[in-house]
């Protein structure tokens, strides 16, 4: 099988490196597709990429894995949807745009709502597979516990929280929180990590990084892979962010300012003055500790670190099953705005 592993954020780094492994693992050929603005930040240039969409169709593809929203139609492949977070609140997260004949879903509240619309539109299959992005919640659960000890232990402080707030102007929490955060820093148990999605307002984002310059319990992260900072905080602040499912899956507690979601299983404040009291809570005596467990079922009950392989193996059945997909059908429209995007 040859495969395309379709990069146009950096946040698709994270997700489809582990299924670049598997595919290694089973022999399988691959090349990146990187947009010309990410090549700067790509990992891994010892191996194939390109940023032609040419080179794409040269290569004779038999499988796209794509974490994003869109997909050149006239590219031959199974067009994989491997999706790039978990929020299902969030607008346009169940929009079908009919580029994808697979979506490879996280858990069973996805998989129902996708079974539900493939019925329903007749051009696309759902396979439940989790996500590969998590894979390392097994694989390297334990790899940042040093790290952890020595930022405890420099700061002389007890917990470690995280504060990643959405980049969405109309969700982040980031411009109402940052009088707040400073507030919360008055606690010198308290070491407070800033992680800014890459498309964050950067006047917003320089105003905490000059807190930061002068609060000395207060740092911010810019590296761009959250994982680590995932793994080794206590708990976490954000707001309407897929980041918070993430968090949630390592059955830790989570705090967030008017988070719009239907399965709060953590807890939302509806003003930011409320927000020292609950992290408080919170990180004492964790009273959403059995939502939380419902969450986890739902979204993502994986915790085998195997998801990727069970996306290759999705993906590698629907081809015995249904051979290899030489375009898509669309509407003019979306022919003439991948036309105009990706030629």
């Amino acid at each position: 099988m040859k495969c395309i592993l379709f990069c146009e954020n950096p946040y698709a780094f994270g997700i489809l490196i582990p299924i670049s492994k598997e595919l290694q693992k089973r022999g399988h050929s691959y090349i990146w597709y990187i947009s010309e603005h990410l090549i700067s930040e790509f990992p891994l240039k010892d191996e194939s990429y390109t940023t032609q969409i040419s080179d794409l169709k040269a290569f004779v593809p038999d499988a796209i894995f794509v974490p994003g929203n869109e997909v050149p139609h006239f590219l031959r492949g199974v067009k994989t949807q491997v999706f790039h977070g978990l929020a299902g609140e969030k607008k346009g997260h169940f929009r079908i745009r009919h580029y994808f004949d697979l979506y490879l879903t996280p858990g069973p509240f996805f998989t129902k709502k996708f079974k539900e619309l493939s019925l329903r539109y007749k051009n696309f299959e759902v396979q439940e597979t989790g996500w590969s992005k998590l894979d390392v919640y097994s694989t390297d659960i334990d790899l940042y516990k040093h790290d952890k000890s020595m930022l405890l232990e420099k700061h002389q402080a007890e917990n470690i929280i995280l504060y990643a707030p959405t980049f969405s102007p109309s969700l982040t929490s980031a411009p109402s929180l940052i009088k707040e955060i400073e507030i919360l820093a008055e606690d010198k148990n308290k070491l407070i990590l800033l992680k800014f999605h890459d498309l964050m307002d950067s006047t917003i984002v320089n105003k905490y990084i000059k807190l930061a310059n002068t609060v000395t319990n207060i740092v911010f992260i810019g590296d761009r892979n959250i994982i680590k900072y995932l793994l080794i905080s206590d708990l976490m602040i954000s707001d309407t962010s897929s980041v918070v499912y993430e968090f949630l899956l390592l059955n830790k507690p989570v705090v967030t300012l008017n988070a719009r979601s239907p399965q709060l299983a953590w807890h939302n404040i509806l003003k930011q003055d409320d927000l020292v009291e609950s992290v408080n809570t919170n990180l004492k005596s964790d009273p959403l500790a059995n939502k939380r467990a419902e969450i986890i079922a739902k979204y993502h009950p994986y915790t085998d670190g195997e998801s990727s392989k069970r996306m290759v193996e999705a993906t590698e059945q629907y081809i015995l099953k249904n051979g290899v997909p030489e375009k898509r059908n669309l509407s003019i429209f979306r022919k003439y705005k991948i036309n105009k995007k990706y030629r």
